[in-house]
């Protein structure tokens, strides 16, 4: 693409400021009649009978400002009714405020100049101009933006005008408005321009609103002669450090799942950035002009214009809902922003998802408009290679066809390029072969032809071969792949892909959208090749070293694992299907597609038995290991499941995770090795006690037989050699009054141990996990045994609010809590009350609440899972009504995803049976449902 020049316009010849619609004709695009919104004549006339009747200065400023008051809330009132009606009118909305902002403030310098500080004769010195700058002096207002006013005096600030700036901020802030101002001189404002960008984007954006016009034009002239005109090149550098900055702060991902509607990536920020360029470079005054020189298409100019009216909306709709300046579109305000722009549940996705699929689809489109006129500006005006330098630098070299601009890779010749459409594929291939970026020009000229890339395409065998070039062959496809998606090229080529683009997934779980996700996933998996994440996933990482697995197979697992997301159906049962069409078009044997059809309908399995199974119940690694069959499955499935947690968001993987996986990976292997027999307890009982006789060997034999012989096998089985050396010295000498416990750090799994011994009693389970809920701990896990000799040994192990162990600091806090909450002190049932509730920004998540019952999951035990909504007290509600129905509970495991949660309750009856009965369970489940929805209107209220 070329771009014009920097736009050169000789002194005076610059375009006519900006009026203020006060002054003249109100603008025809306002969201209802201007009339409705301010009427200048008729509070100027009730002003001045004001003033005409006041007795004094102070009451006519409070007449005024109960007038403008009454004005204000008028209009504010038909712009809010008029935008009721039309949710998505946000041009007329944002123009309809400015024109409502400009009434009030000529109107408060009217009074200020006319009635409390009139001047019979002023001298030069005297005048006064208000302009109005940033956003506002665009003409764009949000329902509670800043009024930015700059008061513009010829030479040094007057005593009259000092009073007349005066009584205008008293009365603007008696209004209750925000305003941002600045008093200075046309010197001034070149000055602090020149030494500060931030100042300077502020003034380009300059309107007159009232006072003395030709002051107005005199700043403007002297700003495009003596400060705009020449420095096109540092501005660009400057706008384009900031936003990068500003991205970085906002988390530098587009779709972050509680997006900064201006601030964040895709955001409003990044269109007026480049019109802030556009208008410092080519001096244009609206965004179409640049349609006309070439800068967009017109299709491009149509693109820029719909995202900024849908951002608008969605920023207007935010501040109404708040009554504040609120640009943070978090998870409660998306599903109110959702409702008011009419969407509605349907295809099996809640209205809020398809309104974020918009959103994020819309950010998209930003960043392709931005990075096409941003890094065009840069080639142009940035960064010019000295022509010396550029002899010494050796070009990485490119294919035949290519051509490096600007250390960009592009083409050499459009219609040579799109004569053969396979090279929409091979410029992606050519661009991480070589390590360059595309430019710009070749993004264009993709995204114009995607046409191209039909059916005949999808189905050629070198277009499959290109495709997964790109995923095996380049090192980490990451940036290959995301600019694919981004230019819609990923979608062409794989149409099953389309529906997750963009998709959000609502709940607080997945920081990312769908295709985000899958991208992340497959880089996390580059990077346990290339060793990187060694330390983190060693048996990952040395599964890949072992040049064992089928990289083609487990490279299109990860790209197909969730694209059956979205759907009424089971995403992973869909996506097997999907899978089973598309694997063999990309190329892979009828074995490898068969493989990645298993792994894409079973990608779950890993992660759900690892996390919501009891790992310790040989049942559990039967059943993983029967699913499973063979080491090649265990081993790709392994990876698979890794790359997925870590794929999440930031800080999901963690220790706690990578101890369960591994545990149920070493394991399984084992089985599948040796054989199933080697799973039974009473082996494994046998080691235990083994080891523990080892580690206590200085304990007289009377108490090592007692400890070892007070257990059920069930105990010997559960716990780690190491938890039960820590039972074994609180039970050494306990009485039956007495209540002995121990909190440990467990850095190993990223969580704080808390060991219980008391006297065995009903419904103790649930008194445990009401102690450790007063505490504000997230239990993850949880085992609880009975001795022969009548002692409850329990190990809960629990984490704080950020998923951490609990500092040490903060331990013996924590044991007094548990301690008077234990001995009756502390009723957990009242106390819980006041603390179970759920945070604001949450109570949009629906969970539909689900419970079953397993019999043969475990060989013991029934399983009762409940999967719902999550909450601080939840676990010792769905405790105590087992407790108070006489269900023992031998252990739960506990799997939180954001919001929700899975608890898994081993339990066995009060005849040590299992619960066979189905009219007990059903009893059961819909006592166990009015625990869960009784705790929940309380956790709302």
């Amino acid at each position: 693409m070329t771009l014009p020049q920097e736009a050169s316009v000789a002194p005076g010849s610059e375009p006519a400021l900006r009026e203020s619609p006060i002054h003249d004709a109100a603008p025809d695009d306002l969201i209802c009649p201007a009339q409705r919104i301010f009427d200048p004549a008729a509070v100027s006339a009730e002003i001045d009978l004001l003033a005409a009747e006041a007795e004094s200065p102070k009451d006519l400023r409070a007449g005024a400002v109960r007038v403008l008051a009454r004005a204000q809330e008028t209009g504010r009132a038909a712009i809010e009714a008029a935008f009721a009606e039309s949710a998505r009118a946000s041009r007329g909305l944002v123009h309809s405020y400015a024109w409502l902002t400009d009434g009030i403030v000529s109107e408060v310098f009217r009074i200020a100049t006319h009635h409390l500080h009139p001047l019979s004769t002023p001298t030069r010195s005297e005048r006064i101009a208000m302009l109005a700058v940033g956003g506002y002096g665009r003409g764009e207002m949000a329902p509670y933006s800043d009024v930015d006013l700059l008061f513009l005096t010829p030479y040094k600030i007057t005593p009259w005008a000092e009073s007349v700036i005066e009584s205008m901020l008293y009365m603007m802030w008696d209004l209750h408005l925000k305003v941002g101002h600045s008093s200075r001189t046309i010197k001034d404002c070149i000055r602090l321009g020149r030494e500060d960008y931030t100042i300077r984007t502020a003034m380009l954006e300059l309107r007159h609103v009232t006072g003395d016009r030709k002051l107005s034009a005199e700043l403007l002239d002297r700003l495009w002669t003596d400060l705009f005109r020449e420095t096109g090149p540092d501005f660009i550098e400057a706008k384009l450090d900031e936003r990068a900055e500003r991205h970085r702060k906002q988390g530098g991902q587009r779709y972050m799942l509680e997006p900064n509607v201006k601030e964040g990536k895709g955001g409003l920020r990044d269109l007026q950035s480049l019109f802030w360029i556009a208008k410092y470079i080519y001096r244009v005054q609206k965004a179409h002009e640049l349609v006309g020189l070439g800068v967009f298409r017109p299709e491009e100019y149509w693109s820029f214009e719909h995202a900024e009216t849908f951002l608008w909306a969605v920023r207007a709709h935010l501040h109404l809902i708040a009554g504040r300046a609120v640009d943070q579109l978090t998870f409660d305000m998306q599903v109110e922003v959702a409702d008011r722009l009419g969407y509605r549940d349907h295809s099996g996705r809640r209205a809020v998802e398809h309104f974020m699929q918009d959103y994020f689809r819309q950010a998209t489109q930003v960043g392709e408009l931005t990075r096409i006129f941003l890094t065009s500006l840069e080639a142009v005006h940035l960064k010019r290679e000295p022509t010396l330098m550029g002899l010494f630098r050796r070009r990485r070299k490119v294919r035949d066809g290519y051509a490096v601009l600007h250390n960009r890779l592009t083409v050499k010749d459009q219609d040579a390029f799109l004569s053969d459409k396979l090279n929409l594929l091979r410029i992606f291939d050519e661009g991480l072969r070589t390590g360059m970026l595309i430019h710009p020009d070749a993004m264009r000229l993709i995204s114009a032809n995607l046409h191209l890339i039909d059916k005949d395409m999808r189905e050629d065998r070198e277009a499959a071969r290109i495709f997964l070039d790109i995923l095996l062959k380049r090192g980490n496809p990451e940036r290959g792949l995301r600019r694919m998606n981004e230019l819609g090229v990923l979608s062409a080529f794989l149409p099953e892909f389309e529906p997750i683009v963009a998709m959000m997934q609502f709940n607080v779980y997945h920081s990312y959208t769908v295709d985000e996700h899958t991208i992340q996933v497959i880089a996390t998996l580059s990077e346990i090749e290339h060793r990187t994440l060694e330390d983190e996933l060693p048996i990952a990482t040395r599964i890949v070293a072992e040049g064992q697995i089928n990289r083609k197979v487990l490279y299109t697992a990860l790209l197909l694992h969730d694209i059956g997301k979205g759907r009424d159906e089971d995403h992973s049962i869909l996506g097997a299907r999907i899978s089973r069409t598309v694997a063999p078009r990309l190329g892979l044997k009828p074995d490898e597609a068969e493989t990645v059809e298993w792994l894409v309908r079973h990608h779950l399995l890993m992660s759900d038995m690892a996390q919501k199974r009891d790992l310790s119940d040989p049942a559990t690694i039967r059943d993983f290991a029967k699913a499973v069959k063979t080491r090649k499955r265990l081993d790709l499935l392994l990876l698979l499941t890794v790359c997925d947690i870590r794929g999440v968001g930031p800080n999901v993987w963690n220790n706690w995770k990578a101890q369960l996986i591994r545990n149920l990976y070493r394991q399984t292997a084992e089985a599948l090795e040796t054989g199933m027999e080697d799973l039974n307890r009473a082996h494994r009982s046998e080691e235990a006690k083994r080891a523990l006789r080892a580690a206590l060997a200085d304990w007289p034999q009377r108490d090592l037989r007692a400890e070892t012989q007070r257990h059920y096998d069930v105990y010997w089985q559960g716990l780690q050699h190491e938890t039960q050396l820590v039972l074994a010295r609180l039970l050494r000498g306990v009485t039956a009054d007495e209540i002995r416990l121990e909190l440990t750090p467990d850095p190993d799994r990223d969580a704080t141990r808390v060991a219980f011994v008391l006297s065995d009693h009903p419904g103790i389970f649930s008194r445990l996990a009401g102690a450790l809920a007063l505490v504000g701990a997230n239990v993850v896990d949880a085992r609880t045994y009975t001795t022969k000799d009548g002692y409850v040994t329990a190990v809960f192990w629990m984490q704080d609010a950020e998923g951490n162990e609990y500092e040490a600091a903060k331990l013996p806090r924590l044991r007094a809590m548990i301690e008077k909450t234990l001995g009756g002190e502390i009723l957990a049932r009242e106390a819980l009350v006041s603390r179970d509730k759920l945070k604001k920004r949450e109570r949009g998540f629906q969970f539909p609440t689900s419970i079953s019952f397993d019999n043969d999951g475990s060989e013991i035990y029934t399983m009762i899972e409940v999967d719902t909504r999550d909450r601080a007290g939840l676990l010792y509600d769905l405790t105590r009504t087992l407790a108070e129905n006489n269900i023992y509970i031998a252990s739960a495991v506990i799997a939180t995803y954001g919001a929700q949660v899975v608890d898994t309750f081993y339990v066995k009856d009060m005849f040590g049976l299992k619960i066979y009965s189905a009219a007990k369970q059903a009893t059961l489940e819909k006592k166990l449902r009015h625990a869960i929805s009784a705790g929940a209107e309380r956790a709302r209220a």
